[in-house]
């Protein structure tokens, strides 16, 4: 096991016919980069020691495959962490969609995580008062016998957010259809280390797993959606590519595939 290898911030661009450029979870922005301390705050930039480097934010990145930062209509957010949204001020005109919980738990003062997710999601990164858009929950909608996918408003293209609770209050997983009908699950912080899926027991990893354990919001919610995720890969991995947000070996590994 490397442990020196940093960890990714594992974003996902989909481009469509419908719908323009969809990006899935954000990173950290420029703004972030140029001002850490100042955007992300400095006790949290002393502990995560993120690398700073411009050329590495899904802006950049979008600029360099040939595309205009407008082309970005839709930003669809796993969740609200620091990590996840740094980028949303560099696509001002992208309509973010999140699950409805989330939502609620950032604009609703009586939602029962409020304070918790309002402190997590900077205010650096919703100062421009992004188009928060909740999706539209289906309750008899199943993915894969996940409950309660939602559908974001608005996008003609196969995309959902499935509840995968415990990291979040409403956190979620972004499933799309890839160009081969196969789908892909950017599981955001559902896992942070491959070997949670992989192995049995459970293969937890030192670094990683205190900063799940620190960050989650329901530690028993959190299990069983591990559980779950970990019966996806065993009984559908024909059907499904599951990834998280933050492994680099899944990171490196699909990103040789895509050349």
């Amino acid at each position: 096991m490397n442990r020196e290898r940093a960890v990714a911030c594992h974003c996902l661009l989909i481009e469509t016919d419908s719908d323009g450029l969809i990006l899935v979870d954000t990173g950290l922005g420029t703004a972030d980069l140029q001002h850490p301390d100042r955007s992300l705050g400095a006790d949290w930039v002393a502990y995560a020691q993120p690398a700073l480097n411009p050329e590495e934010s899904a802006l950049r990145q979008v600029v360099r495959l040939g595309y205009a930062p407008q082309d970005v209509r839709h930003i669809v957010l796993t969740h609200l962490h620091r990590d996840h949204t740094g980028g949303l001020p560099d696509f001002p005109d992208a309509r973010v969609h999140l699950h409805p919980d989330e939502y609620r738990a950032v604009t609703d003062p009586e939602a029962a995580h409020h304070r918790h997710t309002l402190d997590r999601f900077m205010p650096p990164h919703r100062a421009h008062n992004p188009l928060l858009t909740p999706a539209s929950v289906d309750e008899s909608t199943e993915w894969f016998g996940f409950p309660g996918a939602a559908r974001p408003q608005g996008l003609a293209c196969e995309l959902l957010l499935v509840p995968l609770p415990g990291h979040s209050a409403g956190h979620a997983g972004v499933a799309v259809r890839d160009g081969d009908g196969r789908w892909l699950l950017h599981a955001g912080d559902a896992y942070m280390y491959h070997g949670e899926l992989d192995y049995t027991p459970p293969l937890t990893h030192p670094v990683l797993q205190p900063v799940q354990q620190g960050s989650q919001t329901d530690a028993a919610a959190r299990v069983v959606t591990l559980e779950r995720l970990r019966g996806l890969r065993r009984d559908h991995a024909d059907e499904v590519t599951v990834f998280s947000a933050h492994d680099p070996w899944e990171f490196a590994r699909l990103a040789a595939l895509t050349g």
